[in-house]
Order: structure tokens, then C-alpha cells, then sequence
């Protein structure tokens, strides 16, 4: 088990420490006036600073990136079309690759961003030229990066897993309070608009799936996607620096998800994005769960190449079984989570175009057609009769008619919920969607399935496990 030596982290980056008290010397800090400028009118979607102003405004939002890598881009490019937003650092310890593609990208959009390898040290320079922290470095830097982040008087934006331990993911929660920094964590689910459609309109308002009995979900990978990556030599990290940074070569830097101490395998980096919507589906924790997985494919790896697990929530007097799998060998699927109720089932998913509504036979037809004159869904498509059942088949269900989902996304997956966040930052009446305590209870979810898989039996969750 890896621990993190003094700094930073991998594909992604640094470590930290350092103070800058957002409201020294100048007797008004840079939030209250960018909340003071939202409130006069001033805000988010006025300022024209996107795809390239060459100069910023004084009440943008100036931010700091900490990891560079795949997902660090991704943030960057989302953060990119949200007007008001202006990069002023970015950080990574990989400077021959991930720092220099990321500066480059910035000073094309005219974001002049300074370019760092120690977080601590961009900390301590930029000071109060930086608003927030975009944290996008390997798991078991999340903690400290945020922690310092937040202590530095930065609002946060973590990605995802909170941390790859329960105690990185507690001190987290613990800072937030202490500090009162924003910190959101990065399972974007929770800002898209077709999740919360459905959570809101369909789910609750209408109750369209009756009672919830049954969650499927999954992520299947493909062996493509999913074989080990390597560099050219003239790009390695030189070993003192890995070694620094919490790695033992370029190859674990390189696919440290799969790296004990490092990330948490397939069921943290895929699987908590769903298992989080089940919680947030349910209105509820779950009280147990079992699992299987193991290295049945990918011996280069240290975590399972494949898990199969099954949550129990409660649900009023009942109980719903959540099943969830995630493939590193075979795509077919692709992602998506399928709620089932005795009325209806909901089947969704982050990707663009996936997502239905079907209407148990033994429901009329009229009991939905409110729903669809409301615009929450579309009525069937005229489909022509399913042949009759022959006599005595008496085991198989109807074909259950099929609704289209109407509400749509048209923006980077990530963008909904880093809107969300600045919007925060700017309005003390706008609420984070995904704050600390809902992404360490997500931790705490996820992490145990690793845990169930190691004991071989079913574990149990109490409400304690949950409060952090």
C-alpha cells in the first residue's frame, strides 16, 4: 500500500500546503465582490470571457488547475464554453507532456495560465489571483490537494472518487466545515438535466415506476479501452520525481486506477458514478452489500478487471436489490442504470440519445396520457400488433409499450455541474448538487465493494458508517 511521500500526485499532479487569506488587505474578499457583482446584475452569463477574450473582467472567476491529465483536459474544455471562467494556473508534475498540452490549449483560448509542477508552490505565488481549485489528479492525492486547497481559502471542485480512503475522504468533509470553502465533488450526474428531470418529474412528481423493486446498472469496457497505456522514453517522468510523487514507475503513473493505494479499480472509477444515482434515486443509504470480482484477465493490474455486486436499500416497508457490474474485457451494453417498478421502468444513461420510459402492460394507457400532454414524455410510436402468445404459453409478458424521455442535454457531460459550482460561487443561494457529505456517502458505498469482494461475504452498513 502506496502513501503519498510530501507532494503531489500523477497523471495529474502536485501536492499542498500554503495560506492566502481571500480577504487580506483589501477589506472586501474577491468572492463577496463576485457575489456583489452577481447580485447587481453583473454575474455569470454576462461576461463574454469564452473561446478566446484576450482580456479578463474584474469580476471573473480565476481558477487554478491541479492535474493536467485525460480528465483534467476534459474539465478544461467544459470549463472553456462557461462564460466568466479564466485560467490562471495549472499544475502537473508530467511538464513534458500534460503541462505543456494544457498551457498550450489555454494560451490558444488567450488564457495566459502560469505553468507549475509543485501545487504548493503555485499556491503560495498566485495567492489572491486564485478563486478556486479544480482538483483532477489521481484518487489518493484528492485529499490533500482539496484539503490544502480549501485551507488556502479556495472553493474547490474535486473529481471524483472523493478519495481512495474513507479517512482522505473524512478529512475532506471535516475541511469543508472548518474552512467554509465550496467544495463540490465531480459526479456530474447529479447537474444533468435529464437525471433531474427524471428524478423530479417522472420518478417523484408523476411516480410513473409505482414502487421500485429492482436497480440494474453497468459500465462494460472494452479490451481496447482498457489495456495498459505506455509512453515514449523521451517522455518519462525522471524515477526521483515519481518516486516523490507516490510512484514506483511510469507504468503506475501512467494506470494508477488500477494501482492499489493508488486508484480503486473499475467499481470506484466507473461504478461510483452509478451507485451514486441509485442512493440519490432511492432517497435512501443501503444497508448491505456482497460482491465478486477478481484478476481473471488482467494480470499486469493490481485491482479486479471485473465486479459484480448487489446493494440492499430500503424502500417504506420494502426492499430494493441494486445489482451493478462493470467489464474490462467486453463493451456490449456500453453504461446505463434501469430502474424497475411494478408500474414502469426507467432506463438511462450519461450517454447523449439512451433513455426510456416503459409502461407495465397491466397499467392503461390513460394513466400515463397526463404525463405526455404535460410534455414529461412521448407517447409510443404506432407499432403494429405483437403476434398473439400461443395457447398455453403462459410464462412470457407482453412487449410493455415504450415512452421517450423529452428533456436533453446539449452541453460536455461536465459542464452542467462546474456551472453549478461557479454558480455557487457567485450566489449564496445557489446550492451545490453534489457538496461533501453526499460525495463521502457515495465513498463510502463504492469503497466497500472492494472490501466485500476481499471478505467473501456479505457487509453490512450502519447509519454511523455514513455521517463522517
Amino acid at each position: 500500500m502506496r502513501t503519498p511521500t510530501n507532494q503531489s500526485k500523477d497523471q495529474n499532479v502536485e501536492s499542498s500546503s500554503s495560506q492566502a487569506d481571500e480577504s487580506r488587505g483589501s477589506g472586501i474578499s474577491r468572492r463577496d465582490f463576485l457575489r456583489a457583482s452577481a447580485a447587481a446584475g453583473a454575474g455569470l452569463m454576462v461576461s463574454p470571457v469564452v473561446w478566446g477574450q484576450s482580456a479578463g473582467k474584474v469580476d471573473d472567476i480565476n481558477v487554478a488547475l491541479i492535474g493536467a491529465g485525460a480528465e483534467g483536459q476534459v474539465l478544461t474544455e467544459a470549463c472553456l464554453k462557461i462564460p466568466g471562467i479564466r485560467f490562471q494556473a495549472v499544475c502537473d508534475i508530467w511538464k513534458q507532456y500534460n503541462l505543456r498540452r494544457s498551457v498550450g490549449l489555454l494560451k490558444r483560448y488567450k488564457h495566459n495560465a502560469n505553468a507549475y509542477t509543485d501545487y504548493k508552490e503555485m499556491l503560495a505565488k498566485e495567492g489572491d489571483k486564485i478563486d478556486a481549485v479544480i482538483v483532477a489528479t489521481p484518487d489518493f492525492w484528492h485529499a490533500e490537494h482539496a484539503n490544502e486547497s480549501m485551507k488556502a481559502g479556495k472553493d474547490v471542485y474535486c473529481e471524483k472518487e472523493m478519495s481512495n480512503t474513507l479517512e482522505g475522504a473524512r478529512s475532506m468533509l471535516q475541511t469543508a466545515k472548518a474552512t467554509g470553502k465550496l467544495l463540490q465533488i465531480g459526479h456530474q450526474r447529479r447537474s444533468n438535466p435529464r437525471y433531474i428531470y427524471c428524478y423530479d418529474k417522472l420518478v417523484k412528481e408523476a411516480g410513473l415506476l409505482g414502487q421500485v423493486t429492482t436497480i440494474n446498472g453497468q459500465w462494460n469496457r472494452s479490451r481496447a479501452a482498457c489495456e495498459v497505456r505506455e509512453c515514449s522514453k523521451r517522455l518519462n517522468i525522471d524515477d526521483a520525481t515519481l518516486k516523490k510523487y507516490g510512484f514506483d514507475n511510469m507504468r503506475e503513473f501512467l494506470n494508477w486506477r488500477m494501482f492499489k493505494g493508488l486508484g480503486g479499480g473499475p467499481i470506484v472509477d466507473l461504478g461510483s458514478h452509478q451507485i451514486d444515482i441509485y442512493a440519490w434515486f432511492l432517497d435512501a443509504l443501503p444497508t448491505s452489500v456482497m460482491a465478486s470480482g477478481g484478476k481473471d484477465y488482467w494480470q499486469e493490474y493490481e485491482w479486479y478487471d471485473n465486479v459484480m455486486a448487489i446493494f440492499e436499500f430500503p424502500n417504506g416497508d420494502g426492499q430494493v436489490r441494486a445489482f451493478y457490474q462493470t467489464l474490462t474485457t467486453n463493451s456490449n451494453g456500453g453504461y446505463y442504470e434501469t430502474f424497475m417498478g411494478d408500474q414502469g421502468t426507467l432506463s438511462i444513461s450519461e450517454a447523449k440519445g439512451r433513455g426510456e420510459i416503459f409502461r407495465e402492460p397491466w397499467v392503461t394507457a390513460d394513466k400515463w396520457e397526463g404525463w405526455v400532454k404535460k410534455g414529461y414524455i412521448r407517447a409510443p410510436k404506432a407499432e403494429k400488433p405483437a403476434p398473439k402468445a400461443k395457447k398455453g404459453d403462459v410464462r412470457e409478458s407482453g412487449k410493455p409499450p415504450l415512452y421517450e424521455l423529452t428533456a436533453t442535454l446539449d452541453k460536455p457531460y461536465h459542464q452542467p455541474h462546474l456551472e453549478n459550482f461557479f454558480g455557487a460561487m457567485r450566489d449564496s443561494k445557489v446550492k451545490l448538487n453534489c457538496p461533501a457529505k453526499i460525495g463521502y456517502e457515495t465513498a463510502v458505498m463504492v469503497l466497500k465493494v472492494n472490501e466485500a469482494i476481499a471478505a467473501g461475504k456479505r457487509l453490512e452498513f450502519s447509519p454511523e458508517d455514513f455521517k463522517g
